[in-house]
């Protein structure tokens, strides 16, 4: 029998999407059993449309499995165009109150697919100007646009070194059922999408798809300097990710002219991704519940550990959230330096609210 262990399932969700966004499918070699335990982890992860599209042309797609993906893919492609109207009608609305956003993430990373209903977008993610954001938030509350959610940005904080100013300079327009969407550059798109992914853990395959169908894709003129900006840690992380989407999932990554250190991607890393891979249910990632202050188990050292477990950082974002190097090195000492960071707010934060009660 096969190991169930997270990192394995992991590879087998790195080896069943590898290639997934591209139009035509190379033969797939995977079993019927193998293909459930796919199916489980993708369904409810963001992967539901690629994972169809990689066994759309195989016998696999009339197995029972196979029409699970078949009937999830078939609602993603009824929420494509209402996502998209979602898009045109934000834009509407804030460009007739005379501001401008940039869509980011989400159909603007689609477009890089063969159909854009392959990739799952759930909020509207728009980014508007400092001087700006106050309107817009005023506009959004109307309600027409009450219904449904845009998460509007006044700046990106991936993408901290290059000014909002100069991220509407690069960027472009493309048309939307008629109408002028404005998105990033590709070179502060791919950029973006790279830092995200590391940002939040590496935890859905479908994020990384998209920086590999993204790199498959650039265009004539692409700026390789723009892309990697001006900050040298950042630099390292957009190609760590670009990096992993090579090693992973395939993708070929010949315009981007990765050095030999950098294709050099630790073995913890490697490993990271895929364990958060075969762990891919959405609840275990969503703020569900909020958990109680960790300085009420301080008086209760029987819940402390279980509290202290359920706050421990995994390698990649406490490399992120200290601003450290993906390198070889272990990764306890950021992991101890992130808990003791998170736990040293929180308690902070109880600290006052106790103050401000007295």
């Amino acid at each position: 029998m096969k190991s169930s262990s997270p990192h394995s399932q992991g590879q087998l969700v790195a080896d069943f999407l590898a290639g997934s966004w591209r139009a035509a499918q190379a033969p797939l070699d995977i079993s019927l059993s193998d293909l459930d335990r796919v199916t489980a982890l993708l369904y409810n992860s963001g992967g539901i449309g690629l994972a169809w599209w990689r066994i759309h042309e195989s016998d696999l797609k009339t197995s029972p499995c196979g029409e699970v993906l078949h009937q999830g893919y078939r609602l993603l492609a009824l929420q494509t165009p209402i996502n998209e109207g979602r898009i045109v009608t934000a834009f509407r609305l804030l460009r007739d109150a005379g501001v401008e956003p940039i869509l980011v993430k989400g159909w603007s990373a689609a477009r890089f697919y063969p159909h854009r209903t392959l990739r799952a977008s759930g909020d509207v993610d728009l980014v508007v100007r400092p001087t700006e954001y106050s309107a817009a938030r005023e506009v959004l509350k109307r309600d027409e646009a009450g219904t449904w959610w845009v998460d509007l940005h006044n700046g990106l904080p991936e993408l901290d070194d290059r000014s909002v100013d100069g991220l509407f300079e690069r960027s472009q327009t493309v048309t939307l059922n008629d109408v002028q969407i404005r998105v990033l550059s590709s070179e502060d798109h791919l950029a973006l999408l790279a830092i995200h992914f590391l940002k939040h853990g590496a935890w859905r395959p479908s994020w990384l798809c998209d920086i590999a169908a993204m790199v498959e894709s650039l265009p004539a003129g692409f700026e390789l300097k723009i892309c990697f900006g001006s900050n040298q840690r950042q630099a390292a992380w957009i190609a760590t990710a670009i990096a992993l989407a090579h090693q992973l999932l395939g993708a070929d990554v010949e315009r981007i002219p990765l050095s030999e250190p950098e294709k050099d991607l630790p073995e913890w890393l490697v490993r990271a991704v895929l364990e958060e891979w075969g762990n891919l249910f959405q609840l275990d990632h969503l703020p569900v519940q909020l958990r109680p202050p960790l300085a009420y188990s301080l008086r209760r050292p029987k819940t402390l550990l279980k509290e202290i477990r359920a706050r421990w950082p995994g390698p990649i974002v406490a490399t992120f959230n200290l601003r450290g190097q993906f390198n070889h090195f272990p990764r306890l000492p950021y992991q101890l330096g992130a808990f003791a960071a998170g736990a040293g707010r929180n308690v902070i934060d109880h600290l006052g609210r106790v103050a401000a009660r007295t």
